[in-house]
């Protein structure tokens, strides 16, 4: 199904990209391909210019210059440093051999310290957390690479962007990113392997945390978001980018539909995010500096793009600061406007049906069971991508239009009434 005209218009309308955090999946493989850039629909062509960032928003990455490839395995690669005088309080000890050894991910350091090849002050140390001081002599060895803790399916993956350092890949809705227990298959991992014609590994649930970490995924997509994530096929480009989530420097956008309308056409969210108390599968946005410690720094902006429906919900755009578990459906359930299609967290298809008949006349009411009932999932995508290849140095845009189920909503919701917000300066 083809974006609909309407559709088009309403997502030219999207302001800026802007930085936020997102999956990064490392693949050790010599896996190469010619680079590929699929044609994308002319109406992303404006968008992408008005996504390019300027010149002076550029981070500190984007000015360096192209990095050369290191070696292709850092097996037994040593350090034997003592930690500076001028540290002061605790340090974990993977964060400081991170920031010893350019390069390293901090997922290959946390696997050798695990593998006993870790020892400060002449005694070995497989914790990861445990703490060095000034004064501290370190010595580390890197170990050998881990394979994933998965087997190669041959599903069909929507390839972006490839070429012999990293992979862009469009999510579809539904599809989990890497085994976990309850999801040991049919995952975007698992797509990935075989793409890359990886060998087989199998896998059991007991493994499945170590599994996450030696595969070097950072971050992810929830299940039922779609979109834009970007695949690291070797450990120098897994490093390099691991570091743009770091500063922040990777340039994103998130469009969503939601149940109701903001107060303010557009806004800073600057409110921790924790495990909700009275259910442990959702987080909450938990205000307040005393929370317990249970809750961590999250900040997220939004903007409206168009108001739909007559004011029964809104295109919004959403730029993340922070990369939190369910981040930008907490934090829209928090200020009343939780995603359309979001049972987890209030956006239930009772609460946009009431939303609905209360603000559009009768004439619409026989349309609106059909169209509520064909919310499977959050109606949320991630749009459109930006950061400085790991290779070549130069920054790389993105963008890829939402999958059929979002457009066919959008559409359905323009239909019924469209109202332009009042935009405040």
């Amino acid at each position: 199904m083809r974006f609909c005209q309407n559709n088009k218009m309403l997502l030219g309308n999207l302001a800026s990209s802007s930085s936020a955090t997102h999956s990064t999946i490392f693949f050790s493989s010599s896996f190469h391909r010619c680079p590929s850039l699929r044609a994308r629909p002319s109406f992303l062509t404006a968008l992408r210019a008005r996504s390019a960032p300027a010149e002076h928003d550029r981070g500190p990455l984007e000015s360096r210059q192209p990095v050369p490839a290191p070696a292709s395995s850092y097996a037994g690669v040593k350090l034997q440093e003592t930690v500076d005088a001028a540290r002061s309080g605790k340090l974990r000890l993977d964060a400081w051999i991170s920031s010893r050894m350019q390069g390293v991910s901090r997922a290959r350091v946390q696997s050798s310290i695990r593998s006993g090849l870790v020892s400060v002050n002449g005694r070995v140390v497989d914790k990861v957390s445990h703490n060095v001081r000034a004064g501290d002599t370190v010595d580390c060895t890197i170990s050998e690479l881990q394979p994933l803790r998965a087997e190669p399916e041959d599903i069909p993956v929507d390839i972006v962007y490839e070429d012999e350092h990293v992979l862009v890949v469009n999510k579809p809705a539904h599809m989990v990113v890497h085994p976990a227990p309850g999801n040991a298959s049919g995952t975007l991992v698992n797509a990935i392997l075989h793409h890359c014609s990886l060998p087989t590994v199998a896998f059991s649930e007991t493994e499945l945390s170590e599994g996450e970490e030696v595969s070097g995924i950072v971050h992810r997509l929830d299940k039922g978001t779609s979109g834009l994530l970007v695949v690291a096929k070797n450990e120098h480009s897994h490093a390099h980018l691991s570091e743009q989530f770091k500063m922040h420097t990777i340039q994103r956008v998130y469009v969503s539909l939601t149940s109701g309308v903001p107060s303010a056409t557009s806004g800073r969210i600057e409110v921790p995010i924790g495990r909700d108390t009275n259910n442990r599968i959702r987080m909450a946005a938990i205000p307040g500096p005393s929370n317990g410690g249970q809750a961590r720094y999250a900040a997220s902006r939004y903007k409206v793009i168009e108001v739909l429906a007559c004011g029964s919900s809104a295109l919004v755009e959403w730029r993340l600061e922070t990369g939190r578990t369910h981040q930008i459906r907490a934090h829209a359930k928090y200020v009343g406007i939780p995603l359309l299609g979001d049972e987890v967290y209030g956006g239930t298809k009772n609460m946009i049906l009431s939303l609905l008949q209360a603000k559009l006349p009768p004439g619409h009411q026989s349309h609106l069971s059909e169209l509520v009932s064909k919310l499977e999932r959050p109606c949320l995508h991630a749009f459109s991508l930006g950061f400085i290849h790991p290779h070549t140095g130069k920054n790389v845009q993105f963008s890829c239009e939402p999958p059929e189920d979002f457009s066919l909503m959008l559409g359905q919701l323009y239909k019924l009434g469209m109202k332009k917000p009042t935009l405040k300066t």
